[in-house]
């Protein structure tokens, strides 16, 4: 495996104001009292309500850049990675550069994996870095789920919540310095419809909308079918990913998941035999970000001081394909 001379170098996030509890959505869903939290785990997410992804997606990338005194021009790069599309054309990188005012003509373009978006921009775009190709890039990762909830299906429209997390990285000329030491990717056919959301693209059009088929142009999930699925591989994908990386779960710090949902990952967690203080979940206070959740986390990992210079950490998850991915770095 490659390793890539990359370095982090700053995060940044953006949460909307708006807090969605437990209590709100059990009303509307006329849902006996506690059942959310039980059933799921999360205790409250945030609706991003006037806001657009491109609008939250520059927030969290000022974050990232005012934290290590830095503006958008000594960024040449801009990445989006993100699970859904503020609208079909152009990317969502490119109504984040208009966003953030920037004049600077550099390239701005999108990189799509659902939820693993996150994780195949920074796999890729690494490279690039590496190569110098690139000196400094910006990778952003902004979603809102909450529009495209269907309200009919109380078991995914209750997992989700908006919010958006920025990741800024550059080449690393010490040798020994961060590094990405693996990464893996791999998708499996079977899953290609578990979570979809069928409309809006060239297949079923918007001019041919019908009332009879508006669940078409919302999100659809069979979350067990798609739990079962992923556990049947995410073993032996941990396994080869951790092989190689010549390293074993052991000599990790920190697995950072996608927060898909707690009672997965918990399961997951139980499943490979990870302490608590090496597992970082967010999803009690975020809900399922989409693309956003992996930045997300591996914000606030840092920020809390769970994750240090020098530290092995695992970014991990799985998305709509059915995809599994994941990456091996030292921070």
């Amino acid at each position: 495996m490659f390793h890539r001379s990359v370095r982090i170098i700053a995060t940044g996030k953006y949460i909307p104001p708006t807090v969605v509890t437990n209590v709100d959505l059990e009303q509307k869903l006329n849902l006996p009292s506690g059942w959310i939290e039980k059933k799921i785990g999360v205790f409250i997410r945030h609706y991003a309500i006037g806001e657009t992804q491109s609008e939250m997606a520059a927030k969290a990338i000022r974050d990232a850049l005012q934290s290590v005194n830095m503006t958008m021009e000594d960024i040449d790069c801009l990445v989006g990675a993100n699970g859904a599309m503020e609208q079909a054309i152009p990317s969502n990188a490119a109504l984040t550069k208009k966003a953030l005012g920037l004049e600077k003509v550099i390239p701005a373009f999108d990189i799509n994996s659902t939820c693993l978006s996150f994780v195949v921009a920074m796999d890729l775009v690494s490279h690039m870095v590496a190569a110098g190709q690139y000196r400094r890039v910006v990778i952003f990762s902004s979603d809102i789920a909450s529009n495209a909830l269907n309200w009919e299906h109380k078991e995914s429209c209750i997992l989700f919540g908006d919010g958006a997390a920025a990741v800024v990285i550059e080449r690393e000329d010490n040798p020994r310095g961060p590094k990405i030491v693996a990464s893996k990717l791999a998708t499996y056919i079977e899953g290609a419809h578990l979570a979809e959301v069928k409309g809006g693209g060239t297949k079923l059009h918007p001019r041919e909308y019908r009332e009879t088929n508006k669940t078409d142009y919302l999100f659809y999930m069979e979350g067990e079918k798609m739990f079962r699925l992923s556990m049947k591989y995410i073993p032996d994908f941990l396994t080869d990913l951790l092989k190689s990386a010549n390293c074993k779960m052991d000599d990790i710090t920190m697995l950072i998941p996608h927060q898909a949902s707690l009672t997965a990952m918990k399961l997951i967690q139980r499943k490979l035999g990870i302490p608590d203080e090496n597992f970082m979940l967010t999803i009690q206070e975020y809900g399922n970000t989409i693309a956003a959740s992996i930045p997300l986390a591996l914000h606030d990992a840092i920020s809390q001081g769970r994750v240090k210079r020098g530290d092995r950490i695992v970014l991990f998850g799985t998305s709509a394909g059915l995809s599994i991915g994941g990456m091996v770095l030292e921070y």
